[in-house]
């Protein structure tokens, strides 16, 4: 680095820590700092658009167009933004029939249905009519009393035990995560399949656990002894 010394055209070669400091002390004008902000320089960036690329307006219509344009963008951003949001809180999964702190017996969930369905609340009809049919299996012992059981595991363990009206609880399950969880308007007649399968649950006999059964058929055959068989 070489300055003129005194404007005398001879020139001067500083030292390392002089030129340090005259450097220090040019940096610090503040000309060197007088930045636009991210806003301004965004709202200048508009500004230019909106005058066109010479500097010459774009006219009504090329603004409308031009406005049109940015909204339909930001149109765009938003849905790609919210959209994978409502996505994942849509397959994050079905929560639980009966919340932890629900003791209402089968008798009171289905109070609660015939009530929500004689005000047009077909969605709370369904979904405590359900939960009546899951308590029931409950106090009957079908069921184990487990918190935070979703309905497919209900509807699952139930089939094991009441095979013949398996299919018609998958499909009761299935109602109610459409319409406690999911998206789905339900209607009287909704109500009136549920209303039916919980009076057929009800009056249905379940199979012994698949362990008591085997454990059950070990000991008929050990009781029975040898030489019992049938003969040919």
């Amino acid at each position: 680095m070489r300055w003129l010394a005194g404007g005398s055209g001879v020139p001067v070669v500083p030292d390392a820590e002089e030129a340090r400091g005259w450097l220090e002390r040019e940096l610090a004008d503040p000309v060197y700092h007088q930045r636009p902000s991210l806003l301004q320089m965004v709202l200048d960036w508009l500004g230019r658009l909106f005058e066109g690329a010479d500097g010459v307006p774009l006219g009504n219509v090329g603004t409308l167009l031009l406005v049109a344009g940015v909204l339909a963008l930001l149109v765009v951003v938003a849905f790609l933004v919210t959209g994978p949001v409502r996505r994942s809180r849509r397959v994050g999964g079905p929560g639980s029939v009966l919340a932890d702190d629900d003791r209402r017996t089968a008798a009171d969930l289905r109070s609660a249905a015939d009530a929500a369905a004689a005000r047009g609340d077909w969605a709370g009809a369904v979904a405590d009519r359900f939960r009546a049919v899951v308590r029931g299996l409950e106090e009957r012992a079908v069921l184990d009393e487990r918190p935070g059981r979703t309905a497919h595991e209900a509807v699952a363990d139930a089939g094991l035990r009441l095979p013949a009206l398996a299919g018609d609880l998958q499909a009761a399950g299935r109602l109610f995560d459409d319409v406690v969880y999911g998206e789905r308007t339900p209607g009287a007649g909704d109500d009136a399949l549920l209303r039916e399968l919980d009076s057929r649950v009800a009056a249905a006999r379940p199979t012994p656990p698949a362990g008591l059964t085997a454990a059950t058929a070990v000991s008929t055959g050990s009781s029975a002894g040898p030489g019992t068989g049938v003969a040919p």
